[in-house]
């Protein structure tokens, strides 16, 4: 494969390629899932929600220490596919109410956007471009956002005729840009670009289009740089503290989890890291 990052990334293994998504080894411990309908803008339909199930089982078995999460061609993901092309998102039996068939598909959506949300790994988002709708909602449940220039992100179900109720965005969006950004954003329904992303703190960093995947790397390099034991904990740390109905709440499991965190060899590894003046060697998770 084509070596587009630079350095040591000519080393890309492709791990397992499916019909809507790939999913690759971009460097050790980091992994690389492309949501892969180019000529649909990526959008949504039960392959990819295939595709996508079987790549968090593979980022969930204990291979990978962090992913990065992107689109091929020149969307990121334009949410459902509306089209009437797509495959199916349920399996419903032929005598199945339409109502059911509606909410079962739902039901299955956004259940894979809370398997994304819990993984024990940080994703990072490369948004390199449309991430609308479902789109938007994988770049919130995603640990860290980096877009390209070109990126442009919307809360556009209503403008399909629904509410803007949907996939964890009126739970995710409000915590990361303020309730009152986001009801403008989800009440109109407006697309914003990057800078704007940007600068309601949406996104953690805009870059080149040329450079999207090499800023991603870095970041998932100097994730994975860290303790195995401390990135897992803090990231399931945080989710769980952000929804704690109080700083008391919070603080008992930060307690909990530093104490447990004393009784591995990473500190004191730490701190004969930074006497003899070298790179630490994490105990393994």
């Amino acid at each position: 494969m084509r070596d587009t990052l630079g350095g040591d990334t000519e080393r890309w293994l492709t791990v397992a390629v499916m019909a809507a998504v790939e999913l690759q080894t971009l460097d050790e411990k980091i992994a690389c899932v492309t949501l892969n309908r180019p000529d649909k803008l990526n959008a949504i339909d039960g392959s990819l929600i295939d595709g996508m199930d079987a790549a968090l089982d593979s980022l969930s078995s204990g291979a990978f220490r962090a992913a990065i999460l992107t689109g091929a061609g020149r969307g990121f993901c334009a949410g459902a596919d509306l089209s009437g092309t797509g495959t199916a998102w349920t399996k419903n039996a032929p005598d199945t109410p339409g109502f059911k068939v509606s909410y079962d598909a739902q039901v299955r959506l956004a259940n894979l956007y809370v398997r994304l949300y819990e993984l024990p790994i940080p994703v990072i988002a490369a948004v390199n471009g449309v991430a609308v709708g479902g789109g938007l909602a994988f770049a919130l449940h995603s640990d860290i956002r980096i877009a390209s220039e070109q990126a442009r992100f919307g809360s556009v179900f209503i403008k399909a005729g629904f509410s803007s109720m949907d996939m964890g965005t009126s739970y995710l969006l409000p915590k990361m840009v303020g309730a009152g950004v986001a009801r403008e954003l989800m009440l109109t329904g407006r697309i914003i670009d990057a800078d704007e992303a940007y600068r309601i703190k949406l996104v953690h960093e805009v870059v080149a289009p040329d450079q999207l995947m090499a800023a991603a790397l870095t970041m998932a390099r100097s994730i994975v740089g860290n303790n195995a034991y401390g990135v897992w904990q803090t990231k399931i740390g945080l989710n769980t503290a952000l929804d704690a109905p109080s700083l008391r709440h919070a603080i008992e499991i930060e307690n909990r989890t530093q104490i447990l965190s004393g009784f591995t060899n990473n500190p004191l590894e730490a701190a004969r890291a930074h006497q003899e003046k070298r790179a630490p060697v994490w105990d393994p998770l």
